[in-house]
């Protein structure tokens, strides 16, 4: 049996806002600032018990699912405009490819979408109303293992105007990341490599810093950087990362810092903190930036001579430095006999 849910009912962060257009009109959409600036919104109000140290697990539906599995999950919708909004809940498919979590286009459809149901399929809110609605995911007992990506969505069409005669719809959704097999959980890791500093042609600095998920679930990395031990001793940050890095297992990607223009060359220390739910890793290396439009050279990590292979590396070079040195003495020594004997 599984343990019982979680409630979270204290988040308040809006979950995945974004803006999508619909069909082909005849003239552009006109614009709704009530939609476009948050008006509506769905929040996901409770996580497994034995997530809830998970920071994924309060804005996304992030589970390890056995076939047969039925799980729910209550999903909150809003109205923070001033007038009734007729929103529709719907579940639509999604993907991973090229470091971004990819919600597809409508309501298109895949493998997760037909086990999700939603308990009613549209909600009339008034102004500053709130609604609850449940969300089932039911797993068929034939489920293959694998990772499955999807989206619940909140919908809201504009009404068409004399300007503007097809409406515009605006969604905000909440992700599902499930994970489907027998027993434990995959692990979840990544691996920080390179750090590539650069400036913009408008002189801004960044470090795009390499991440391979070298673990069997889905990554969405966030984290700090901090820079030290710059010019006359400076100090800067801590910077949050840009968010938006999803990487599929196996995948490799980039997480980018950028930090104030004033910012000088270096060379600076500059130690990463990333993080993708409760998995947590940290660097350090040097970095110099460059003159604007360039990018720099790529920081070898100090930390990598801590790492197992590091090690291994470190001592197979100490090996080899040994005994190139006890080669040297014998030969030395083999000199000094013949000369005595002589």
């Amino acid at each position: 049996m599984r343990k019982p849910h979680r409630r979270w009912a204290d988040l308040a962060a809006l979950i995945v806002l974004c803006v999508a257009g619909l069909g082909v009109p005849a003239q552009a959409s006109a614009p709704d600032p009530d939609l476009d600036e948050g008006g509506f919104g769905v929040q996901l109000m409770e996580a497994p018990a034995e997530r809830r140290k998970d920071p994924r697990a309060r804005r996304s539906i992030v589970d390890h699912l056995p076939p047969g599995t039925v799980i729910r999950r209550r999903v909150q919708l809003a109205n923070h405009t001033d007038r009734r909004l007729r929103i529709e809940v719907y579940p639509a498919a999604a993907s991973i490819g090229k470091e971004r979590f990819q919600p597809a286009e409508g309501r298109a459809t895949n493998e997760l979408t037909s086990w999700i149901s939603v308990e009613r399929d549209h909600v009339d809110l008034n102004p500053g109303q709130k609604a609850p609605i449940k969300v089932t995911v039911q797993v068929p007992p034939t489920a293959s293992a694998g990772e499955r990506y999807g989206m619940v969505w909140a919908s809201v069409t504009a009404k068409a105007t004399s300007s503007a005669n097809v409406g515009r719809t605006h969604r905000a959704g909440i992700r599902l990341y499930l994970n489907i097999g027998p027993g434990g959980e995959p692990a979840s890791d990544f691996a920080i490599g390179d750090l590539v500093p650069a400036r913009d042609t408008q002189g801004v600095p960044s470090v795009a810093i390499k991440v391979r998920n070298t673990g069997e679930r889905a990554l969405d990395m966030g984290g700090q950087v901090r820079l030290s031990e710059g010019p006359a001793g400076m100090r800067a940050g801590p910077f949050e990362v840009l968010k938006g890095t999803t990487l599929a297992p196996g995948e490799t990607g980039t997480v980018t810092a950028r930090f104030p223009r004033e910012v000088p060359n270096g060379p600076w220390r500059i130690d990463v903190d990333l993080q993708s739910g409760m998995v947590k890793h940290s660097a350090t290396g040097q970095v110099t930036f460059p003159d604007p439009g360039q990018v720099g050279e790529a920081s070898t990590l100090y930390d990598r001579l801590t790492t197992p292979w590091g090690l291994i590396a470190t001592s197979l070079v100490v090996g080899l430095l040994i005994a190139a040195g006890l080669v040297i003495a014998a030969r030395r020594s083999r000199r000094r006999t013949k000369v005595g004997v002589g």
